[in-house]
């Protein structure tokens, strides 16, 4: 059984803030053991793409980077290319975002490298024998760290379930040629309910979507999985057969994430933020209404624990009406199936401990 720590909100003095609260969560975690003196310390997380507003704070993040300093360590900001076409496709849009978002060195104190290089070409194999990949493509810059201190945002996502530790690992870690490969699934095209409109042609990072004839045709050898066709597509034509794909991604992205930390152990700490807790990834270029209240903030060095933890909170919550929430609203029922109810994130918890990243069961101990 794992530890994991949590830190309520509630706060009626400056010692009860946020930010001291991650500064003790930091402590009682134990993060002083993952971090020693002189360590390149990896300090990952996700910027957010242009438009999102609800990645982790960057007055958050700092707390961490002076925590890691005072270990007479040096952290860095990190995270990886997009598979999709967007605001963090390559190194120099990945930074601009960043800076934008607030991860500049004047308000966070560590730079900003991106992991996978220029291009996502910065990678090194890492062996894993697991049911799905004999090795993973982990990103060049996460591998050199000596160690690493991985803040999550808590949300929804339309194919994992809901997005924490073990998937920030897993995409996060990965250039994206990794990420093609952990998503793999390809879409069902129903020409008939195509009208034209050439927005999948738009969003596809491959090119694998034209128009011919008026209609869409899709080419699945230029496919790599990502699903933007399908969520750009207002009139429904394009599905994933959710119930073959589903339980296979879920597996990679949890083999992807055991890469991740390969060579690191004890050299890991997790801080999961359960702050706007949206139904979709922080790679939209929007925010949607949050589905339950604020909840708090946990630190552990186990991410399957971790990501357990945020899960049953979030569910122990009264769901939010007037959101994307459309069923599962009472406490005790699973927030995220009420908003995406064809995939399961117990899966990835149930998953990821049974191939070893780390425990299912947990202790939560309040500071």
């Amino acid at each position: 059984m794992a530890d994991v720590y949590f830190a309520n909100l509630r706060a009626r003095s400056h010692h009860e803030s946020k930010v001291q609260k991650i500064r003790r969560l930091f402590d009682a975690a134990g993060f002083a053991e993952v971090i020693r003196p002189g360590d390149l310390a990896a300090i990952k997380l996700h910027a957010g793409e242009r438009g999102c507003d609800t990645y982790v704070h960057p007055v958050f993040a700092r707390q961490v980077v002076d925590k890691v300093k005072e270990r007479r360590a040096h952290p860095f900001i990190t995270d990886t290319g997009t598979l999709y076409a967007g605001s963090r496709a390559d190194a120099v849009r990945h930074t601009v975002t960043a800076i934008e978002h607030g991860f500049d060195y004047a308000v966070v104190g560590a730079p900003v490298i991106v992991a996978d290089g220029l291009r996502g070409g910065y990678w090194g194999e890492v062996a894993i024998d697991a049911s799905h990949f004999r090795s993973v493509r982990i990103a060049g810059n996460i591998l050199d760290a000596d160690s690493m201190i991985v803040l999550s945002h808590v949300k929804g996502h339309d194919l994992a379930g809901f997005g924490g530790a073990i998937k920030n690992l897993a995409m996060g870690c990965a250039p994206p040629s990794g990420k093609a490969e952990q998503h793999a699934g390809r879409p069902l095209l129903e020409s008939e309910n195509c009208i034209g409109c050439g927005r999948c042609t738009q969003v596809c990072p491959q090119a694998a979507m034209t128009i011919v004839d008026g209609r869409a045709q899709f080419n699945p050898e230029h496919c790599v999985g990502c699903g933007d066709c399908m969520r750009s597509c207002e009139a429904g034509a394009i599905e994933f057969d959710w119930t073959t794909e589903i339980r296979p991604f879920l597996e990679r992205l949890c083999e992807y994430a055991l890469g991740a930390v390969r060579g690191k152990s004890g050299r890991v700490g997790y801080i999961n933020f359960l702050l706007n807790i949206t139904p979709d990834c922080d790679c939209v270029p929007w925010s949607d209404a949050a589905i339950v209240p604020d909840i708090g903030i946990l630190a552990s060095t186990d991410p399957v624990a971790i990501d357990h933890a945020s899960l049953d909170l979030v569910n122990s919550e009264l769901g939010f009406a007037r959101t994307l929430l459309a069923e599962n609203f009472a406490p005790g029922e699973d927030k995220f199936k009420g908003v995406w109810d064809y995939t399961d994130g117990r899966y990835q918890i149930a998953y990821a401990a049974r191939i070893g990243l780390g425990d299912a069961s947990y202790r939560l101990i309040e500071v």
